[in-house]
């Protein structure tokens, strides 16, 4: 029975990935201009993820979106930070639901050659602060606590520096994205997903799970991963008034050519720089 549903899960796969294999590569300067360009983690090829001189340069990248991931901490502050633990990424050890703010702060980062850094986790607060509205904001929700807390203090924090234009929030949970639609229905939406199963009403979102457009009625953007999306879904999803973004990228030159109305790059600068000599020369 493993075997037979493991069989089942590749199939899925390859039905939905093989076709996106022979798309062609690469974006004209023109194309790139049209598109939303999202820094992965504030842009993580540029530095190291989630902190605030990553952003930073994300920012002097060209970004028209800053991404960043969330986690509730101990006593109820947003961390910006990926994992569920901060071993990975800074000097000190632990879950993030168990320590407080000031205790994951008091660690440093690291670089990529495990050398301390002068920098810390940053909370949401320090993020909005520093992007001071040069760029909008991806805030995705790395888990559901189950009371909704995380949720409840974004959305907190949003209206405290009232930028809910300037925002949107992401997951790959229906329920978090339900929580904050439930809160304020003005806030955009968008859903991460691995693939949509064509031929039938499912998504793949690390679930398999029921797809129709009612129950996503309060989405704007599904964000595929890269390889696993074709030009038939984008186009359905257009023709409802969706759009569509494909993570994680680098450069446009490795990129299937695809009518998606973002990318969501570890690499901002890869995708900018021509629409900035351009404008340098105007």
């Amino acid at each position: 029975m493993l075997f037979g549903a493991g069989a089942i899960m590749a199939g899925y796969v390859a039905y939905n990935v093989i076709p996106n294999l022979f798309y062609r590569r690469g974006y004209t300067n023109h194309e790139m201009d049209s598109l939303t360009i999202v820094a992965h983690r504030g842009g993580t090829g540029l530095g190291q993820e989630n902190t605030l001189s990553c952003i930073e340069k994300g920012i002097e990248a060209g970004a028209d979106m800053i991404e960043v991931d969330t986690r509730l901490t101990l006593d109820d502050e947003v961390a910006v930070c990926h994992d569920q633990a901060i071993d990975r990424t800074t000097t000190g050890m632990g879950n993030i639901a168990d320590l407080t703010l000031a205790q994951i702060q008091s660690f440093k980062i690291i670089d990529k050659n495990g050398s301390d850094t002068a920098e810390h986790i940053p909370s949401l607060n320090e993020v909005i602060e520093t992007i001071s509205g040069r760029s909008r904001l991806l805030i995705e929700v790395k888990h559901k606590t189950g009371s909704y807390a995380l949720e409840r203090k974004i959305v907190e924090i949003i209206h405290r520096y009232d930028i809910s234009d300037m925002v949107s929030i992401q997951s790959f949970s229906d329920e978090s994205l339900a929580e904050i639609h439930r809160i304020d229905p003005a806030l955009k939406l968008e859903k991460l997903l691995i693939f949509r199963a064509k031929g039938l009403p499912a998504i793949f979102d690390r679930n398999f799970s029921n797809f129709d457009y009612e129950k996503y009625r309060h989405i704007a953007s599904f964000n595929f991963y890269y390889r696993s999306i074709t030009r038939g879904i984008i186009e359905k999803l257009h023709k409802h008034g969706k759009e569509v973004k494909i993570w994680t990228l680098a450069g446009p030159e490795d990129t299937p050519h695809l009518p998606v109305d973002g990318i969501i790059t570890d690499r901002p600068d890869l995708w900018r720089t021509n629409r900035k000599i351009r404008k340098a020369v105007k």
